[in-house]
């Protein structure tokens, strides 16, 4: 099964000047999400190119210190891997650089000492040996393979000693880090598991439609430039999380499937905890948002930011909020983050009013 990529679409190599445009890089334009000869007017993401795995006795074996990860804050595919990093106990063993939240014509960039607007840990300057003068994540693509011609994308993981990317599939990295690392981390740790074998045919089932209906839904609701693009999006979008508004009500909790944390929610939740905060007024999928809308997905939210420090800890709203409205100017042309919703995410005991209302009167029934 060919999979899709798993990290924000990045700008495609031309073999012309910076400056130079081509009929062929007009259409490779990293602000065209949608090529401009595709009548059908919807997102269609592309693919990963590098495929590699992390494994004792191959030519990538596990080793503490040996890669060097790659993510944007903002991204949710990148987001992913931080939560299972951390979940995992791997913070000692694979160090990390956040690029800025701004994506521009080059893709994403590494921040400077003069970004003062970038909050989080390790926003910074590409730290790896022998990467002083890279401004890019194109840099290390180049680097890697002068003539590649794919996306530059995260997350990334990169062999510092070979000098070569392992891979840049997001829903391959995470499952590299549930096991490949076990012998050399804590019991604890390794006790850890968020692929059981119990569930993991039910965790694929989910997969599937959770991914193209409402990780990537939001992308193709947003990045639609025809009306029924657009609304097929949408409404595929809102009748999954109905599905899952049901699931999570039918469910023990507190997590997705019981007591443990699983893959099923570090992937779900690095689209949710973005919904409210900016796909509703940026992406345009507002039939309902989250706090409001959806009770049992709001509660299950809630449970894993303010409860499990690997999802609270790795989210930063600055970078999210930003990085979207500041990036996409097909969508938004003059850059204006909208201040809401404030806060970008409730306390457990908290509710937005309209809810607060409708429990004290179902309390006075």
């Amino acid at each position: 099964m060919v999979r899709t990529v798993h990290g924000m679409p990045g700008e495609m190599k031309t073999r012309r000047g910076a400056n130079e445009a081509t009929p062929q890089a007009e259409e490779q334009k990293i602000t065209n999400w949608v090529a401009p000869n595709d009548k059908s007017g919807e997102f269609k993401r592309g693919q990963s190119q590098f495929r590699n795995w992390i494994k004792k006795g191959g030519e990538f074996p596990p080793e503490k210190g040996r890669y060097h990860l790659y993510v944007s804050y903002a991204c949710p595919w990148a987001h992913r891997t931080l939560i299972v990093r951390k979940l995992k106990g791997l913070e000692d063993f694979i160090p990390y650089t956040a690029v800025h939240w701004h994506m521009g014509e080059r893709g994403w960039r590494f921040a400077t000492p003069e970004d003062k607007d970038a909050p989080g840990d390790n926003v910074t300057a590409d730290p790896v040996k022998g990467h002083e003068g890279y401004t890019h994540l194109r840099n290390l693509y180049f680097q890697v393979d002068p003539e590649y011609k794919g996306r530059f994308t995260v997350p990334t993981l990169y062999d510092v000693k070979q000098g070569k990317i392992v891979s840049n599939e997001s829903s391959e990295i995470i499952r590299m880090l549930y096991t490949e690392f076990d012998d050399l981390i804590d019991e604890k740790y390794r006790n850890v598991v968020l692929f059981p074998e119990n569930l993991q045919k039910d965790i694929d089932a989910t997969n599937e439609w959770t991914y193209n209906d409402i990780n990537n839904g939001v992308y193709r609701s947003g990045f639609a430039t025809t009306e029924e693009a657009y609304s097929k999006a949408v409404t595929q979008l809102f009748s999954s999380l109905d599905r899952v508004e049901k699931h999570l009500t039918e469910s023990a909790g507190p997590y997705y499937f019981g007591k443990n944390i699983t893959e099923a929610d570090v992937r779900l939740f690095t689209t949710i905890v973005r919904f409210d905060a900016v796909y509703v007024q940026h992406f345009k999928t507002n039939i309902r948002d989250i706090r409001s809308g959806y009770p049992h997905i709001h509660k299950w939210l809630r449970h894993l930011y303010w409860n499990v420090p690997a999802f609270k800890d790795t989210t930063e709203f600055t970078h999210i909020k930003r990085h979207y409205t500041k990036s996409h100017t097909n969508i938004n042309p003059y850059s204006i983050t909208p201040l809401g919703p404030e806060p970008p995410i409730l306390k457990e005991d908290e509710e937005v009013p309209a809810v607060k209302y409708a429990l004290a009167l179902a309390g006075k029934k």
